[in-house]
């Protein structure tokens, strides 16, 4: 590693460490060495496991501890720590293939683009295990080129945090990692990065392993749910929109809101929670009034309990991560 690298690697680490080993075997065993790698305890409780797990790694990475802040907090301090122009994100329990930096790396010259996002193959034990990230998470065709503000928003593009190399200085230009959201930081800096103008595209080959868990944060689809619909909110009332951008960009986050909702009602139907469900429709229904809301709204004053059971046979648990991280 010289001096001053090519890249920064930057991993937050928070109960990883049944993980992190096989995931630092791969960005060791890298075609292209010339970086630096940055692991960042964000307070995890299983420190003593992990550090005996980064033990024989410690003369090859700069270990950063902190109180638990959170993920947003530990990328940032990650980000702060890194004496390189480029970081390479990656999730504690991924894995990149051997290609990867190099392949990005040269993505990004060749396109000269500020942040590049590969696709992964999909792995683990969650119900949606199997195919690729784009495949699974996308509702068209895995993309090339590059992605904009709206696509973003309208989730017709997702980008997954391990698969991501971008600029530091842009990335520190639109202010970091925002802290005050606990989850779905990344689908915000993504959506501000490519607001301020940053050129964000996808490389279609997949060059690293996402791992999903039946008991991860992302596996658990109420919360990716939730967690869209705060960064949508945030886009309403924090982004510095003109007025042709929020009259092309409202419209898109009111459908999406609307989708979201519903989709919420039913997870929290399924799982109980009727009063909610309830509040979830009908905030749809404002969104976008449909047959479908009304008809939710109606069975969930009416008849809770068998519209518990049809929404228990017909939903699927999924690792869905609409921001692409479980952070």
């Amino acid at each position: 590693m010289s001096t001053t690298p090519t890249v920064s690697v930057v991993i937050p680490a928070y109960k990883a460490a049944p993980f992190i080993g096989e995931t630092l075997d791969s960005v060791f065993k890298q075609s292209f060495t010339d970086y630096e790698v940055i692991i960042v305890n964000d307070g995890s409780p299983d420190t003593p496991d992990l550090e005996r797990v980064l033990q024989p790694y410690m003369n090859r990475i700069r270990y950063i501890k902190q109180k638990n802040l959170g993920a947003a907090a530990a990328r940032n301090e990650g980000l702060r720590a890194a004496k390189s122009g480029l970081i390479a994100f990656l999730d504690s329990d991924d894995l990149w293939l051997p290609e990867y930096l190099d392949q990005q790396l040269k993505f990004l010259r060749e396109q000269d683009c500020d942040l590049v996002c590969a696709d992964a193959d999909v792995f683990g034990d969650a119900p949606d295990a199997g195919g690729t990230y784009m495949e699974n998470l996308m509702a068209s065709a895995p993309p090339t080129g590059q992605v904009s503000f709206l696509e973003l928003v309208s989730s017709e593009r997702s980008l997954i945090t391990s698969g991501v190399v971008a600029r530091r200085d842009l990335i520190f230009k639109v202010g970091l990692f925002d802290e005050a959201l606990r989850n779905a930081q990344d689908f915000d800096l993504w959506l501000r990065l490519a607001h301020s103008g940053a050129r964000l595209a996808y490389q279609r080959h997949v060059l690293l392993r996402y791992r999903t868990r039946a008991n991860s944060l992302t596996g658990d689809a109420t919360n990716s749910l939730i967690r869209e619909l705060r960064v949508l909110d945030k886009i309403q009332h924090s982004y510095n929109l003109t007025a042709e951008e929020r009259a092309e960009v409202f419209p898109v986050i009111r459908s999406r809101q609307a989708i979201l909702q519903f989709e919420l009602g039913k997870h929290l139907v399924a799982r109980g929670d009727i009063e909610p469900a309830r509040t979830a429709f009908s905030k749809a229904d404002r969104s976008r009034r449909s047959w479908k809301t009304q008809t939710a709204i109606w069975f969930s004053r009416l008849a809770p309990g068998p519209m518990q059971a049809l929404c228990l046979r017909r939903l699927q648990p999924k690792a869905s991560d609409a921001g692409g991280t479980r952070a």
